[in-house]
């Protein structure tokens, strides 16, 4: 009988966003960076005598229904294609739903990965990844968990190197709940000035030209959001942005910052990326 497992599975955020354009399956191809952060949840699976699997929570709350999210879908989809028992799965929150920074997309990426090692199925990353894809647009991005430049709708991962490395990261939460659908409804597609899709020239002289497309309509809806960037640049951040669709924030620094100015009280968490 297997013993426990656990990982923790950490978030991300998004160095520039462009919503390149609509797809005709109703998704958007993008282009971003996404850099792995080291806020995380924890996710444990064990085997259960119950005839269908179940999941326990802690700690944050998760919207809608618990055997709908996605670490019940990795075991669906791993049920569906290999045949793998019930188990029971705790799950601690400490990642905000809604925040941006990819916490659920995590969590089902990791539940794959942890079910892979549990059940000794040897799939490779190349198969991980694919099955990602079936849970989310940003899953895939979780199974490697490496600083990546990422397009189409979160399909195409090119690795990139750790350019931020040793960069100190604030990350600011709004608290507001912002739907994706919704953001997406206040976005016009456009190519960016200068593409980078296929670019080996990953260093902070990129900065400037990255964008994050959804932070006109999201400041303009909850203005507070823009004061938190604004708070991370009066406090030095060289670089300031909305991550995802929000609703957190993130300011770059040289190093740990001396003085907190304005939101400072709504951390929750920072560090040196990696």
């Amino acid at each position: 009988m297997s013993f426990p497992m656990v990982l923790f599975p950490n978030a991300k955020i998004n160095i520039g966003l462009h919503i390149v354009e609509k797809r005709s399956d109703g998704y958007h191809n993008i282009e971003s960076i996404f850099y792995p952060i080291g806020i995380a949840d924890a996710l444990e699976v064990g085997r259960t005598h119950k005839k269908d699997p179940y999941i326990e929570l802690h700690g944050q709350a998760i919207e809608g229904d618990p055997n709908d999210n996605l670490v019940m879908r990795a075991w669906q989809l791993m049920h569906r294609e290999f045949g793998i028992d019930p188990v029971v799965f705790h799950l601690i929150k400490r990642i905000p739903s809604g925040g941006g920074i990819g916490g659920g997309s995590a969590d089902g990426a990791f539940a794959l990965k942890l079910l892979n090692d549990f059940f000794a199925l040897e799939l490779n990353h190349e198969t991980l990844r694919a099955l990602a894809l079936e849970l989310g647009s940003d899953c895939p991005f979780f199974i490697d968990n490496q600083p990546a430049w990422v397009s189409g709708r979160g399909e195409f991962i090119t690795p990139i190197p750790n350019f931020l490395q040793g960069v100190y990261a604030v990350l600011l939460y709004g608290g507001v709940h912002i739907s994706t659908a919704e953001a997406y409804r206040g976005i016009t597609p456009k190519r960016p000035d200068i593409s980078l899709v296929g670019s080996k020239l990953f260093d902070r002289s990129l900065l400037p030209h990255l964008r994050n497309d959804f932070e006109l309509p999201v400041f303009q809806k909850f203005p507070v959001m823009a004061k938190f960037k604004q708070d991370l640049l009066d406090s030095g951040a060289f670089y300031a942005s909305l991550s995802g669709t929000g609703s957190c924030i993130y300011g770059l620094f040289e190093s740990k910052p001396t003085q907190r100015m304005g939101a400072a009280d709504c951390a929750i968490w920072e560090g040196y990326l990696p």
